[in-house]
């Protein structure tokens, strides 16, 4: 499943949140996260990442455990080929 998920920044930016959000980043890979993009933004967002992950569950854990470093909306994607099947 691909997500792409919009985030806010809680904490100011500094070596040590980076390295903690790192941290993080690389236990979510152990447990299945494939990281396809992840951008800087400037406007309502701070972060934009794309990511796939083999359930909601494993993409849930992910956004529980980085809460206290950043507040997150994400969403599902479905490529396009896939949901044009849908239409009837």
């Amino acid at each position: 499943m691909i997500f792409i998920k919009l985030c806010k920044v809680r904490k100011k930016l500094t070596k040590e949140a980076i390295a903690e959000a790192t941290r993080l980043i690389e236990r979510a890979k152990k447990e299945g996260v494939k990281f396809l993009n992840l951008y800087y933004t400037l406007g309502r967002y701070d972060i934009v990442v794309i990511y796939e992950a083999p359930d909601e569950k494993t993409a849930m854990r992910m956004a529980m455990r980085l809460g206290d470093i950043e507040s997150t909306e994400t969403l599902v994607a479905i490529p396009r080929e896939e949901a044009t099947k849908l239409v009837e």
